[in-house]
């Protein structure tokens, strides 16, 4: 019997040793781009326990084509796996395009990913984390997200009167869709973030890999070699990119990992969380 209540006790004590708030990212109540019957996008904060914090911070973007958010198969169990490193992380529920509910919905997630970004780093002796590792992490259409976070983050239309920075110090991308380009772009996420009029200047604007700059950060990229969902050249295309600026890439591929496998791809030993949790310890964003 003692057996048993320790064992539950013990079980309590892991469920219980994360702490999380749900915060409106917009807490003054204007929300930009917003029409009537808006979403209201949040940010929940996955906190470390005391004793394993890093003082490090990931942002984390679910994927869904933009037309959702898989935070069950991604957001969640990704935020899991970095609190258990002692690394704080925020899962941002962005609002996905929709034009009876927004104005300009192409600038929509990217504004309130910026958001997020100027949260945490306004916020960080709050959370107990340096300001200057703050990362930014996406899945799918939430990798394209990422990438274009990184690659122009010069350019908002938020309301920055403090001049937050609102470049990520560091990238962590998973089966990204990054290319708008007809050969290699997931349509159905250009589609839904465009719209299917889309032009040549629209094409190379939201094609990461045409956008990456010196400036843009170091960047960990995984997908699978047979992924049939998003090509994966998207990734070698954004890689190429960046070794060409001179940016630090990490690069882990599997031989099979179909799209959409999350944190755990059940086709593989080695696990891209894991090594990737080893690579945010490196400080890789630290070269500057």
């Amino acid at each position: 019997m003692h057996k048993i209540v320790a064992l539950l006790l013990a079980n309590l004590a892991v469920l219980t040793s994360f702490s999380q708030e749900k915060i409106n990212l917009y807490p003054d109540g204007q929300i930009p781009f917003a029409k009537a019957g808006t979403e209201i996008p949040t940010i929940t904060v996955f906190r470390p326990s005391k004793n394993t914090a890093k003082g490090t911070a990931v942002i984390v973007c679910s994927g869904g084509g933009y037309g959702g958010r898989a935070n069950k198969v991604e957001g969640i169990p990704a935020c899991t796996k970095l609190t258990e490193a002692g690394i704080t992380a925020f899962l941002v529920d962005y609002r996905v395009p929709n034009d009876q509910k927004m104005d300009h919905k192409e600038w929509v997630p990217l504004t309130d990913a910026q958001r997020a970004i100027q949260y945490v780093r306004e916020n960080a002796r709050l959370y107990k984390i340096d300001g200057n590792r703050i990362g930014i992490m996406g899945f799918s259409a939430g990798g394209h997200l990422v990438s274009t976070v990184g690659t122009q983050f010069f350019e908002t239309k938020l309301q920055n009167t403090k001049g937050t920075s609102l470049r990520p110090d560091f990238m962590i991308l998973v089966y990204p869709v990054i290319s708008f380009a007809d050969s290699l772009a997931h349509l159905g996420s250009r589609k839904n973030l465009v719209g299917p009029d889309i032009t040549s200047e629209e094409i190379r604007k939201y094609s990461s890999e045409l956008n990456v700059t010196e400036q843009t950060p170091p960047t960990y990229i995984t997908s699978g070699m047979d992924d049939k969902v998003v090509d994966v050249k998207n990734c070698l295309y954004f890689s190429a990119a960046l070794k060409q600026k001179n940016v630090p890439v990490e690069l882990f591929l599997y031989e099979k990992g179909k799209h959409g496998y999350g944190v755990f791809n059940k086709e593989a030993q080695l696990q891209w969380i894991d090594d990737c949790i080893s690579w945010i310890k490196r400080e890789p964003y630290k070269r500057k």
